[in-house]
């Protein structure tokens, strides 16, 4: 039985055409791959094929058929009708698909609670047994925790949980795992390869090809809004036929007499790292927290984390989902407030102290976040969203001076100028991450903190913008404080590597230490996690 049947899909955003005649089939029992580079319209597609298509897109297709049923002519009462019930369908971004004041149990009990007629209390424990199956305590079902209150990777899980409760015939999951360590992201995994047992079909868009290479049947690889090349995974990676492919698989370390896809020796320790970054510029810490504690509701989300960052360095902070690292990313930026302890920034106090005394040295210390489409004004266009970093919030007509500002910010990320006039939630998940970035450098900041920074990018754009983050502290002497679930990246990146573990520092050390030669059980397993994550063995 074919799940998802999809023909000659054509969608065009203000007038522009994004996807061209796409087809995409996913049969009862198989997990297809979408990937290709940001913006190549994979999001754009798979939302097409749920009734999702933002305001004022164009959509034409030929045939869509979802669980069977022709969709084509749906309105959006039939398609909620659909969705929970036949379709399990994970966003990219969790912080704007979970309602932040909505207690999490009623947000995953929904498709039950509207396409079933389970009693309350079976609707309970079918929440129990999800949440449990995705890493999460199973009380959340009923304790009223809130969605705003759940890290960024708990989110995320809440999600997967969300989308499998109502055993769909067609899970549709938009970077799954970009949130999650190594070793929750195997649970995911695990979670929706179940519901692919139970015979539902799986629809994951993703940039990680290590995650394809361990999880999928077959892969359709998207470019510029057409399919290129597609067939069984193990085949198009290792005789890859279109140069979009050709430079995804090369970019990821294989295909060109490299190692294999994501093998983890590779992608996990990577390559030695470099011994020597030059000289420190000035004496002492730029940044410096002393004996950072921060509880939630009783619950210690931090506890007593100290460490000093020199100018010119990356400090990686690694370690589950959950473990405190955006906590204590949010209170590095002064965005909250910790029990005890202290920040400073360049030896003065920053943490705590009254916004108004710190608001003067705001762009000294700049942050690229977890979501960075909740942090644009839907309003704004991306052009207005650069000029005010540039101008500091200045008049509009001292903002209007800077378009050509504007069009080299752009292209340092990567992003082409004529992106300029389109609001930034009509990008891709990719393109925003680049915007973030570029918005972050504005300001010509001393100190960084970049919380999952590279995780929605395909492997090519996460090695331009690497590359470029590299070039940046070389050149200017700019501190990073780099947050990451991504292994690798943070090897690239790092100095030194900070492992937290329950709000509190499990170890702390240089980079190739940390990841060579790991001195705490927890670091241990983080890297064994990464491994199965690429190979998809349990």
């Amino acid at each position: 039985m074919t799940v998802l049947d999809m023909h000659g899909l054509t969608v065009a955003i203000g007038g522009t055409t994004v996807v061209h005649d796409v087809a995409l089939r996913v049969g009862a029992g198989e997990c297809v791959a979408l990937v290709g580079a940001s913006g190549s319209g994979k999001t754009v597609t798979a939302r097409a094929a749920l009734g999702l298509s933002a305001a004022g897109s164009a959509v034409r297709v030929d045939r869509l058929t979802v669980a069977g049923l022709d969709v084509r002519a749906f309105s959006d009462r039939r398609w909620r009708a659909v969705r929970g019930a036949r379709v399990g369908y994970v966003g990219q971004e969790a912080l704007g698909a979970l309602d932040p004041l909505r207690p999490v149990g009623r947000e995953v009990a929904d498709a039950l609670r509207l396409h079933t007629d389970m009693t309350a209390a079976a609707r309970v424990d079918a929440v129990r047994d999800a949440l449990t199956a995705v890493g999460l305590d199973p009380s959340i079902a009923t304790d009223g925790r809130l969605a705003g209150t759940l890290s960024g990777g708990m989110r995320q899980r809440a999600l997967i949980a969300a989308a499998t409760v109502g055993s769909p015939d067609l899970v549709v999951a938009d970077e799954p795992t970009t949130a999650l360590d190594a070793g929750v992201a195997v649970t995911v995994m695990e979670q929706l390869r179940a519901a692919q047992t139970r015979g539902a079909g799986l629809l994951v868009i993703t940039h990680d090809l290590g995650l394809v290479a361990g999880w999928a049947d077959r892969v359709v690889v998207m470019h510029e809004g057409r399919v290129v090349e597609e067939g069984p995974v193990a085949a198009v990676f290792a005789a890859p036929q279109h140069e979009a492919t050709q430079a995804l698989v090369r970019a990821a370390g294989g295909a060109d007499g490299g190692d294999a896809v994501c093998e983890v020796p590779d992608t996990v320790r990577g390559p030695e790292a470099r011994t020597s970054r030059g000289t420190p510029h000035g004496a002492g810490p730029v940044l410096a927290a002393d004996g950072i504690s921060r509880a939630f509701d009783g619950v210690r989300a931090l506890d007593d984390v100290s460490f000093g960052l020199e100018r010119g360095r990356v400090l990686g902070v690694i370690g589950a989902s959950g473990s405190g690292k955006t906590t204590l990313a949010r209170i590095l930026l002064g965005l909250e407030t910790p029990d005890t302890g202290t920040v400073t920034l360049d030896g003065a106090p920053w943490v705590p102290l009254d916004e108004r005394d710190r608001r003067p040295h705001r762009h000294r210390l700049a942050a690229v976040v977890q979501d960075p489409g909740a942090t644009f004004d839907e309003r704004w266009s991306v052009e207005r969203v650069l000029a005010d970093a540039f101008s500091g919030g200045a008049e509009r007509s001292a903002r209007g001076s800077l378009g050509p500002r504007v069009d080299a910010a752009l292209e340092q990320v990567g992003l082409d100028p004529a992106l300029r006039r389109r609001p930034p939630l009509t990008l891709s998940g990719g393109q925003r991450q680049r915007l973030a970035i570029a918005r972050a450098l504005a300001t010509s900041p001393e100190v960084i903190v970049l919380d999952e920074p590279v995780t929605a990018l395909d492997a090519t754009v996460q090695d331009a913008v690497l590359t470029l983050l590299e070039r940046l502290r070389d050149t200017t002497g700019v501190a990073m404080v780099f947050v990451s679930h991504d292994l690798r990246a943070v090897r690239r990146m790092a100095d030194d590597v900070l492992v937290v573990h329950e709000g509190r520092v499990v170890e702390h050390g240089p980079a190739a230490s940390v990841f060579d030669r790991p001195a705490h059980a927890v670091t241990a397993r983080l890297l064994h996690a990464a491994e199965r994550l690429a190979t998809g063995v349990a």
